[in-house]
């Protein structure tokens, strides 16, 4: 029988022999470093999609930014060019604004209650403006509550933070809260971020201790305040053009697969946030803790910001969110 040979513009190379697909590859971007629950959770992502789908499918994961960072990946998922990414919150608002919602300022009192908050309605919420832009919400994973490090001073009060250069994400929540705390946010790629702080051109950053230690940022900075200012999550998403082409056992296979990487990522994410602070403090990191109450009451403009812009989404969470920490 003479063997067929395609090439996919979307998915990359598959093969075809007769009329039975052998194989087709999938690419998967992120921005983690080697160690972080998001590198581990896409690996294993990786391999429960293959393992489900008898190896017809195989996900080619690219982290550290081999395949473009979280804005790239976007735009390439819009195009059709890329199929997966576990992107970042703050750049998939650049996107979908409304994904901004969940990092409201002191919205969650732990991870568990933000995770309630993600699989209920608001996730279906976001799933459903996703698909808008171009994007199917597989899952939404954990990415911490986040934290300010910096190289001048403990952060204690919102007064500590006034002046300093604080990197924050490409994401108009993340800088709406710094500037209410009357701090410089400098939006940047998390790509870039160690040698910024490295060469001073910042003077401090925030991420879950998880980002901080595997990406070594706590090589490069003397204080890690835990501040808890916010929550963000890890969206699993899929190109809309590329899910469009798989059938629905393969489509059913990638769901259940992001679901199940999704509690090992949220599982993890939980383990490293218990388990990273004595290393870095061996490192000579400093640790304090803040008075939350003097950062709540600072940043409480904020949530009048977006509920003039999204009010009924920032009453379903704020309302989801009282309810999951009871």
């Amino acid at each position: 029988m003479k063997k067929t040979v395609l090439a996919s513009v979307i998915t990359g190379a598959f093969f075809l022999t007769g009329t039975a697909a052998a194989q087709q590859t999938l690419q998967l971007a992120h921005n983690a470093a080697e160690g972080n629950p998001k590198w581990d959770a896409s690996e294993r992502f990786a391999e429960l999609v293959e393992e489900g789908t008898n190896g017809q499918l195989v996900v080619d994961v690219g982290g550290n930014a081999q395949y473009g960072d979280d804005m790239e990946a976007l735009t390439q998922m819009r195009m059709g060019t890329l199929a997966f990414s576990t992107n970042s919150q703050g750049a998939t608002s650049s996107v979908v604004p409304q994904f901004s919602v969940l990092g409201l300022p002191f919205l969650f009192d732990s991870l568990s209650s933000a995770w309630k908050v993600m699989d209920g309605e608001v996730g279906d919420e976001l799933k459903r403006l996703s698909e808008e832009k171009g994007l199917v919400l597989l899952a939404l994973w954990d990415n911490g509550i986040r934290h300010v490090s910096n190289n001048v001073r403990p952060i204690e009060t919102p007064e500590d933070l006034e002046g300093l250069k604080i990197r924050t994400p490409p994401d108009e929540m993340t800088v709406d809260i710094f500037e209410a705390l009357g701090a410089n946010p400098t939006p940047m790629n998390f790509s870039e971020l160690y040698i910024a702080l490295e060469q001073g051109v910042v003077d401090g950053q925030e991420n879950p201790l998880m980002n901080i230690h595997s990406s070594k940022l706590h090589e490069v900075q003397d204080y890690i305040s835990l501040t808890g200012h916010k929550y963000e999550s890890t969206p699993l998403l899929i190109s809309k053009m590329v899910w469009d082409t798989l059938s629905p056992e393969h489509q059913e296979v990638i769901q259940t697969a992001a679901v199940e990487a999704g509690e090992f990522n949220r599982q993890a994410s939980l383990e490293a946030d218990e388990a990273l602070r004595s290393e870095m403090e061996e490192a000579g990191v400093t640790f304090n803790e803040v008075d939350t109450e003097l950062f709540i009451e600072a940043t409480s403009s904020v949530y009048d910001q977006w509920a003039e812009e999204y009010p009924e989404l920032v009453e379903l969470v704020v309302q989801a969110a009282q309810s999951g920490s009871q």
